[in-house]
């Protein structure tokens, strides 16, 4: 074999290498040295191939000159060098931490024999002191001690350093993984030339490089090595393997002048590792995101090294070959055979042809196809399941944005945009971002696009910092929270919406929070947040408050639920050209509630003044005004009456079609727009006026009076401007306490009750009765036992019951409370006489009734008939058929998941009352006049008998003329409430007969609120001081202290919250309005009524069938909002009103009595319709009133 010389400088492996076949497709090794004559035939034979030494011609020699070993002349192969290196490192390490071991074992064993006989012996000759303790024996512990101490201090520190606890620590892991992927890259790069070739350290700069990355691998191979706790487990780690193979290579090359690829792909290893230096540096924070890198760097990684190890043997070829089986392959051609061998493909066109690389594809094939199988269908489904929608939003600058969370539907979604982007609205110029933490379905996704401008979706939740971070929480204008109305424990969905409200007022106490809650208790839980404040404008709509005061309203006024729904909700004018009773209804349905600073032209003029002007030139309904007082408190007055002066700046409340109309009056100047009769030719003018400047003022006193002497306007300053209230102004605002009245009388210019002279103002300031709660709101008595007011079904049908209301209410003892108090309590207002109180008759589980009695306790005129809605003897024993109003509720409805029958108990229940007949009540009153007196009801005065005012109206024979209001969760359900109605199972609930009739009430109804909240948070102060009879924030505090109304002592201050509005119903068949109700017009009623009574009307109850020629036994009523001036009025017609507290009622019923005889005649409960006296004689009525007061008593009932 040694032909030509053995070779010098080569070791003994050299002389083999010279005479390699001219076959070896290997790269070339360029030698700068030429080749003995020896071997010149080979070297001239292999010019056409690629030999793994290339030996260039004598001619072309070029020897570098270096101070270390010389690169050999000969092209001999020094691989074995650069292995040898890295082996002797690794295995003379091991056999070092081995034989320490080894002999720390032995010394350990040998010391614990006789260690044992030295500590008996110091323990048995130790010195003991006087306490008997030892002395110490052995000095030379403390030494130890100190030593160990030393050592310990240095590992720790080394620890520190590598394991990224501190900012040098974390720049230092990062920089070793920076470098390792840069000595990759070199690999890469050097991977295009030969295996070996020689290269001067000293002008190769990628080596040089290289070298310096090594320094610094060695120097943290250092720092880990001391740090380690088990220096064996550390030596066989994956990391120092990659350093034991990679770094000492590079020191033998800069020795020999010559470098070897060899095993530096090993660096490609450190790519496991990036997913802990992403973490490191905060980048990766999600459990998915952890894995999926994870996954890739553990994927990626193997391919490439394996990648390496092919490339190496197939360039070089087997040892026991001669290295003559090599072939030329480069490093991205190897990283595609280890691709395709891994899916199983195996194309063929790339292989390979060692034995070592076979060899090793055996078993790569074992790993890496189980890996391959494994990993990327897992990696996949992490790319696949990654958050479509978990971005950030980017606010756009000059727009608005508000946050919307809680319960994302389409049901709900769908209803809120429709009523927040509704066309009425001015040009709403806010995006709207939805947060959930569920991902939407494909209809919710195609709701979002369709709203693409206004409408973003992320996912998270707002329990989350980081997503109130991603949605720019801290820059929203408000964040609405939505509830399941829904859902089968409404405590727990209140629990979590209370949760959601204090994660966003934990991460931003200042954003503006609208809730829906769906308990009235719960509401509690909110003042417990310290940021919680709705004086900022934070609101919580209780969807059972206002859902039971509605109804109760409508025992009031039948048909005012659906009147105040439609106001407060967006509905689109729909023009019907047929005269049908769906013409005028839905004429109203498009009217909605604005708010619009008032001209400075209406500066000095009284409210109905102002109001009638409004309403006859600007075509403009003003039910109330905002004013601010000189300490900047705002309150709200509804109907204030003629006592007030409007002042600068004041704000009103509208009814119109759309909020350009309510522009009108803002822009209204006497001046420019006197004759003007078209109102939308009323536009802004070029006069000088007050602008929004003017807003900003706050008047001194706007109760001025007209004609009033100095001392008389002292007299009549408001009480809560000169003494201390329990109210405050603004809280009595917010919530109701207004200082308005009526005048009726022209002997009286304002109502105040501290200047009523009355008995009934003077024994409730001297009586040391408690007849109100504290706050002078509401009718109060001591609290009742629940068995006082238990009716049997023999007591209740001895009982003459009359002008009640009978509530129907389904539940048991697991059902969920709703929150009876919310329907007393509206009916137990102070600014009814005791005498108006409508006794209330609750039919149901007693079980159930117990539970709610807690909260009903203290409220008067209250009895229970334990029963079931579905026995037809409960409701006769309760006369149900001479009640004002039947109410149906059920506390069952959330607990089934059929949503068709979420409502069969109240749709059965309503069914079965309009089945039922009856005979003459008239006769079994008089019958019974002298019957049992239940519980709770005083029969001591003619004015508090149940009797009384009901003997002379007409009998009701059938069921369908009981006035019920259902309440009904599913929407759809209302089409099986009227069996003789066309309704069609699509058709919204505001379109539907029994919803425009006052029959039926959804809760969904309610989700307009939050949007007309976020617009003009008074709507809702202004809803609530209607609905809820004048709760206030501190009855909200009190409620929340002890879950009960406490009694109060009448004083000047309480007794004026008795003087505010309410609602009522005004019958046109008698009184003085009798003349319009005959064909006049309604506008002329507006004015009469507000000029006169201080009455300010706002609606019409008309018969179904009133615009039908052939006369009708339908009795049933719909609402019609805000007729035009021109409507026409008929007979039958019952007149929607804001009408004054009346102080003569208390003594006399003779100024304004319920139970008229013209309220009698069109309706059998005349205690919720009010008539006024005529108070001039009306020649021109016509002759034949009589006979038709007849025919209408045989051919309508009321409701």
């Amino acid at each position: 074999m040694a032909n030509g010389g053995g070779g010098g400088g080569g070791g003994d492996g050299g002389g083999s290498s010279l005479r390699m076949s001219s076959n070896i497709h290997a790269n070339h090794l360029s030698l700068d040295a030429s080749s003995s004559s020896s071997s010149s035939s080979s070297s001239s034979s292999s010019s056409s191939s690629s030999p793994s030494v290339h030996e260039p011609k004598m001619d072309a020699l070029i020897i570098p000159v270096t101070m270390e070993v010389p690169c050999d002349s000969r092209g001999q192969r020094m691989w074995w060098a650069f292995l040898a290196s890295s082996m002797v490192t690794f295995f003379g390490g091991l056999f070092i931490i081995l034989l320490w071991r080894t002999l720390k074992y032995l010394w350990t064993v040998c010391c614990h024999c006789g260690g044992k006989t030295k500590e008996t012996q110091k323990i048995n000759n130790g010195s003991s002191q006087a306490d008997g303790t030892l002395k110490p024996v052995d000095e030379k512990e403390e030494a130890v001690a100190a030593e160990v101490g030393w050592m310990t201090s240095v590992k720790d520190w080394a620890g520190v350093m590598i394991s990224a606890q501190t900012l040098t620590g974390r720049v230092l892991v990062v920089l070793v993984f920076a470098l390792s992927i840069g000595a990759l890259v070199i690999y890469f790069i050097d991977s295009s030339n030969p295996i070996e070739s020689c290269q001067n350290f000293y002008k190769d700069f990628t080596l040089q490089i290289d070298m310096a990355f090594n320094v610094f691998f060695l120097l943290y191979f250092g720092l880990r090595f001391i740090a380690a706790n088990d220096k064996l487990w550390f030596w066989l780690e994956v990391n120092s393997v990659v350093d034991f193979f990679t770094v000492p290579p590079v020191f033998v090359s800069v020795y020999l002048n010559r470098s070897w690829l060899g095993l530096r792909f090993l660096r490609a290893l450190r790519l496991i590792q990036f997913s802990e230096i992403l973490q490191f540096l905060n980048i990766l924070k999600t459990s998915n995101s952890i894995k999926l890198v994870n996954l890739l760097s553990i994927f990626i990684s193997t391919w490439l090294t394996a990648a390496g190890f092919i490339h190496l043997v197939e360039n070089s070829g087997d040892p026991w070959e001669n290295f003559q089986n090599n072939q030329a392959l480069t490093y991205w051609e190897c990283v595609y055979l280890l691709m395709v061998t891994m899916s199983t493909v195996g194309y063929g066109d790339v292989y390979a042809k060692t034995t070592l690389g076979r060899l090793f594809m055996v078993f790569f094939i074992l790993g890496g196809l189980a890996m391959f199988a494994s990993y990327v269908p897992e990696i996949i489904e992490l790319i696949g399941n990654r958050k479509k929608y978990g971005g950030s939003y980017s606010a756009v600058s000059g727009r608005k944005h508000i946050v919307v969370c809680g319960h994302i539907t389409l049901e709900s979604v769908s209803n809120f945009l429709k009523d927040f982007l509704h066309k009425d609205r001015d040009d709403v110029n806010v995006e709207i971002v939805f947060l959930h933490n569920i991902s939407p379905n494909l209809e919710l996704e195609a709701l979002f696009k369709r709203h693409f401008t206004q409408v973003e979706f992320y996912q998270g939740s707002v329990l989350n910092p980081h997503d109130l971070a991603r949605v720019k929480i801290e820059s929203a204008d408000a964040c609405l929270i939505l509830a399941n109305k829904y859902c089968a424990d409404p405590d727990a969905e209140d629990a979590s919406n209370i949760m959601r409200v204090i994660s966003i007022k934990n991460y931003h106490p200042k954003i503006r929070i609208i809730t829906q809650m769906l308990q009235y208790h719960n509401k509690a839980h909110l003042l417990n947040i310290p940021s919680w404040n709705w004086k900022e404008g934070d609101d919580a709509i209780c969807l059972a408050e206002l859902k039971l005061g509605f109804i109760a309203q409508s025992c009031l006024a039948q048909g005012l639920s659906t009147m105040l729904a439609n106001l407060f909700s967006m509905r689109s004018f729909i023009k019907i050209e047929e005269d049908t009773w769906q013409k005028y209804y839905l004429e109203g349905v498009s009217n909605e509630m604005y708010t619009e600073y008032l001209s400075s032209a209406f500066v000095g003029l009284s409210f109905p003044t102002v109001c009638e002007l409004c309403f006859v030139k600007l075509k403009l309904l003003m039910i109330a005004i905002e004013y601010k007082s000189a300490n900047r408190e705002s309150r709200i007055l509804i109907n204030p009456g003629n006592h007030l002066k409007i002042q600068e700046g004041t704000l009103g409340f509208f009814i119109a079609s759309d909020a350009k109309e309510v522009k009108r009056a803002f822009f209204y100047c006497k001046a420019c727009h006197d004759d003007i009769t078209d109102p939308k030719r009323i536009k802004k003018c070029g006069c000088k006026r007050l602008k929004v400047a003017a807003r900003s003022r706050y008047p001194k006193d706007p109760f001025e009076f007209k004609n009033a002497t100095p001392s008389s306007r002292l007299v009549t300053e408001p009480v809560e401007d000169e003494q201390p209230s329990t109210l405050s102004p603004k809280k009595k605002q917010r919530n109701g306490g207004m200082r308005n009245s009526p005048n009726s009388s022209p002997k009286l210019m304002r109502h105040d009750p501290l200047l009523i002279p009355g008995n009934d103002q003077i024994d409730n300031m001297d009586s040391n009765v408690k007849k109100y709660d504290s706050t002078g709101m509401f009718h109060w008595c001591a609290p009742k036992e629940i068995e006082k007011v238990i009716l049997t079904r023999s007591e209740a049908a001895m009982t003459v019951l009359s002008g009640h209301v009978v509530v129907c209410i389904f539940g048991d003892v697991s059902s969920a409370l709703i929150g009876l108090r919310n329907l007393v309590m509206p009916l137990r207002a102070s600014n009814f006489h005791y005498h108006e109180l409508k006794h209330i008759v609750f039919v149901g589980s007693i079980e159930y009734l117990k539970r709610e009695w807690e909260t009903l306790h203290n409220f008067p005129k209250v009895s229970i008939l334990p029963g079931t809605p579905l026995s037809r003897a409960d409701l006769r024993a309760v006369n149900i058929n001479l009640c004002d109003m039947c109410v149906i509720l059920s506390a069952n409805q959330n607990n089934i998941d059929d949503t068709s029958l979420q409502d069969k108990e109240c749709i059965l229940a309503s069914l079965n009352i309009k089945s039922m007949q009856f005979d003459d009540s008239i006769g079994v009153l008089q019958a019974n006049s002298q019957g049992f007196t239940p519980p709770g009801m005083d029969r001591s005065s003619p004015d508090n008998s149940p009797v009384h005012g009901m003997l002379h109206q007409p009998s009701i024979t059938t069921g369908v003329n009981i006035p019920i209001i259902t309440e009904l969760v599913n929407d759809t359900n209302v089409q099986f409430l009227d069996q003789d109605d066309d309704d069609d199972p699509d058709t919204e609930l505001y379109l539907t007969q029994p919803f425009a009739c006052g029959t039926a009430f959804a809760v969904s109804v309610l989700d307009s609120l939050m949007s007309a909240t976020y617009f003009n948070d008074n709507i809702l102060t202004l809803i609530r001081t209607l609905v809820t009879g004048g709760a206030t924030p501190e009855l909200e505090a009190l409620i929340a202290e002890e879950n009960a109304l406490r009694g109060g002592y009448s004083t000047p201050q309480t007794l004026a919250n008795r003087d505010r509005c309410r609602v009522a119903q005004l019958a046109l068949l008698d009184g003085p309005f009798a003349d319009l109700g005959d064909g006049g017009c309604y506008g002329d009623l507006f004015c009469k009524a507000l000029k006169t009574y201080n009455m300010l009307c706002f609606g019409i109850y008309r018969l179904r069938d009133a615009h039908l020629s052939t006369p009708s036994q339908c009795t049933k009523r719909y609402v019609i909002t805000n007729p035009p001036y021109e409507f026409e009025l008929v007979p039958t017609d019952l007149i929607f009103c804001l009408m004054q507290f009346d102080h003569n009622a208390g003594q006399s019923r003779a100024s304004l009595s319920h139970s008229s005889h013209s309220s009698q005649s069109s309706s059998k409960k005349s205690s919720s319709i009010h008539s006024i006296p005529s108070t001039a004689n009306r020649p021109n009525r016509p002759k034949s009133r009589e006979s038709r007061d007849k025919q209408n008593r045989k051919e309508m009932v009321y409701r």
